[in-house]
């Protein structure tokens, strides 16, 4: 099959700005298999018919939202199919309305990474995180009351929309684990010595001058930062599994070293932290992190993962036990 478009990285980039920016909705009938998984944190939508019917929410609520792409990261070829990591940047004004209330006028701006499977340039299999708590926070709420409002909204804790977890899943196409590339075994191994409390292993590979962006919108420089912003998650689900389900790593000219990760906690939450005191309550954390690397080790840094999902499961979890 010949494709319209030159590379992989153009028929991403290209393909989403047809959808929003070109309004042209309807089309992802084609760009994306009838029958195709979407692993969203907020839920598991099957078929492309669920995921028009997310796309005009989103828009109806955003009618002048913009995806920037920022960097497609990927791997495979055209026989076997592709997986792109594709990072972006959203801004919108709220100006409509839908599942985020009356219009508020504010303009909202945050980030999202799908990794995505494309193969004869249809995308089949699909994981995606949105920073949705930056979301809601410049909206003007807090990501925990966001996800007790969508609860009740939903009918309360026995027929609301459950976050994703594994046991939702249903196979799709795309069962590989990325590529070989030592930037993608560099990044992994980085992020698993953290999880594994081995805090040190930021001083010793990152650059003094790191940029990171982490979920909620947070955002800072140094290695100080980055270390209490993973601290912060993994003091919260302190015995939770750590897993890297995927990873990329790529050079290329003209473009910085750099890997994409997608990774999860699965555990209790039975650590004090930004979760509030510990629950007990199991939740599933998907998470994507891209990084980019200098001569003076990890330069910039960015790790996504929804902490309205995560809130929601926590009180979830709570609401059935009452």
């Amino acid at each position: 099959m010949t494709s319209r478009f030159a590379n992989l990285p153009d028929y991403i980039q290209g393909v989403t700005y047809e959808i929003w920016e070109g309004r042209q909705i309807a089309s992802l009938r084609e760009s994306y298999g009838k029958d195709m998984v979407m692993r969203s944190t907020a839920a598991l939508i099957l078929g492309n018919d669920g995921v028009i019917k997310d796309t005009l929410a989103a828009q109806a609520a955003f009618p002048d939202r913009q995806i920037l792409g920022d960097d497609v990261i990927w791997s495979g070829n055209e026989k076997d199919g592709y997986l792109s990591s594709h990072r972006s940047v959203i801004t919108g004004t709220h100006s409509g309305h839908g599942v985020f209330g009356a219009p508020t006028g504010k303009v909202v701006t945050t980030r999202c990474i799908a990794d995505c499977f494309v193969q004869d340039d249809v995308i089949t299999d699909e994981w995606l995180c949105y920073d949705f708590s930056s979301m809601v926070k410049q909206l003007g709420h807090s990501p925990r009351d966001w996800a007790a409002a969508t609860i009740e909204r939903e009918g309360g804790p026995d027929t609301a929309i459950r976050p994703f977890t594994p046991d939702q899943d249903r196979p799709g196409p795309y069962s590989d684990t990325g590529n070989d590339h030592p930037l993608g075994e560099r990044l992994a191994d980085i992020l698993t010595r953290i999880m594994g409390a081995d805090i040190a292993v930021i001083g010793e590979t990152y650059d003094r001058a790191v940029n990171v962006y982490h979920a909620g919108g947070a955002t800072g420089w140094g290695r100080p930062f980055a270390e209490a912003q993973w601290m912060q998650l993994r003091t919260a689900f302190p015995d939770a599994e750590f897993r890297v389900h995927h990873r990329i790593g790529r050079s290329d000219s003209g473009e910085p070293d750099r890997a994409a990760i997608r990774w999860s906690l699965d555990g209790a939450h039975t650590g004090h932290g930004v979760f509030g005191p510990p629950t007990g309550a199991p939740v599933h954390v998907m998470g994507f992190t891209h990084a980019e690397f200098g001569p003076w080790g990890l330069r910039r840094e960015w790790s996504l993962w929804d902490e309205v999902a995560i809130w929601k499961q926590i009180l979830l979890h709570e609401g059935r036990k009452e």
